[in-house]
């Protein structure tokens, strides 16, 4: 169990600590990505919590103490607190979690004979358009990297990785020594569901990794076998050290809302405006539904509509 998973857990009854540690173990052996591993059970952190003090030991009787005595009605009252507190997207990737998790608890620990999800609604989210981050904010967010010190050429090249591929985040935070390969200007990215893929990498985004590679050689932990190192200690720079990252360097450059999958959005967006095919656009990003192109870049489609458009003159011709 990672330690980001331990602080998840921690402070739990007895009985959720014990069936957690037992999930994740079954998680780990089925090979999930740890991003994912650390969703589901802080969902199941969150709904173990919510039950023992914001419900209260009155209304969630024994269900504060162990999963098995959760309800229908005890999930209900979860989710609707999470829209409430946070939003209704949130409160959707919670259900998916918990799915799984009393799934796992029902068929391979049969310690229930029926999930409280069974008839539980997913909670309806407003479809958002995630804007495209534009040129010119990427390059004032790169002017805010301009020096030589570690931290200024690390943010570098994870911010040109992030520009020039468009992976997610989870698969930039993921990255070893071995996946670089700078004498083909490639990257090999570990995507969902264990499926590698290999993109090439510009000329701009492999100077970057060069020189973020020579600081790297001095830092404390230039042993480990990850990319992307902290700042203090040996210690590799996890998914959610870039995600602050990104939100500081957006603040510095003025740029509102930076985060990494507003360049894979990009990504797209770029894409389908220089007539790229869509079955490529799938392998360069990792995807296996055709859904994917059709949603990533959409706040943009007004925009390639009226370029094309344009081109083709209908109704200019005579």
């Amino acid at each position: 169990m990672s330690r980001d998973i331990q602080r998840v857990v921690a402070g739990l009854p007895w009985a959720w600590a014990g069936f957690l540690a037992d999930w994740d173990r079954s998680l780990r052996s089925g090979n999930y990505p740890t991003t994912t591993r650390y969703n589901y059970l802080l969902a199941a952190a969150q709904l173990a919590r919510y039950l023992g003090n914001e419900m209260g030991a009155s209304n969630s009787g024994s269900a504060g103490e162990t999963p098995t005595a959760v309800t229908r009605q005890h999930v209900e009252a979860f989710q609707v607190w999470m829209i409430e507190t946070r939003s209704a997207a949130t409160a959707l990737n919670k259900h998916k979690a918990l799915q799984q998790f009393f799934k796992w608890l029902m068929v391979d620990e049969e310690e229930i004979d029926q999930t409280p999800m069974l008839r539980v609604r997913q909670p309806k989210t407003p479809k958002r358009l995630i804007p495209i981050i534009r040129d010119e904010d990427t390059k004032r967010i790169l002017e805010t990297c301009k020096g030589r010190d570690f931290v200024r050429v690390r943010d570098e090249a994870i911010i040109r990785v992030l520009y020039n591929t468009g992976a997610r985040l989870s698969e930039v935070a993921g990255l070893g020594l071995e996946d670089l390969d700078l004498d083909l200007d490639t990257v090999r990215f570990h995507g969902k569901g264990a499926k590698d893929r290999r993109v090439r990498i510009g000329p701009k985004t492999a100077r970057a990794l060069s020189r973020y590679l020579r600081v790297r050689g001095s830092h404390k932990g230039f042993g480990l076998t990850q990319l992307w190192l902290a700042v203090r200690g040996a210690q590799p720079l996890n998914a959610n050290g870039i995600k602050l990252m990104l939100k500081r360097r957006g603040r510095r450059a003025g740029v509102d809302g930076v985060h990494a999958h507003r360049w894979r959005h990009s990504y797209a967006h770029e894409w389908k405006l220089a007539g790229g095919d869509t079955g490529d656009l799938m392998l360069l990003l990792g995807w296996s539904s055709d859904d994917m192109p059709r949603h990533y870049g959409a706040s943009a489609a007004a925009e390639r509509a009226q370029q094309v458009q344009a081109r083709m003159g209908i109704g200019e011709r005579v």
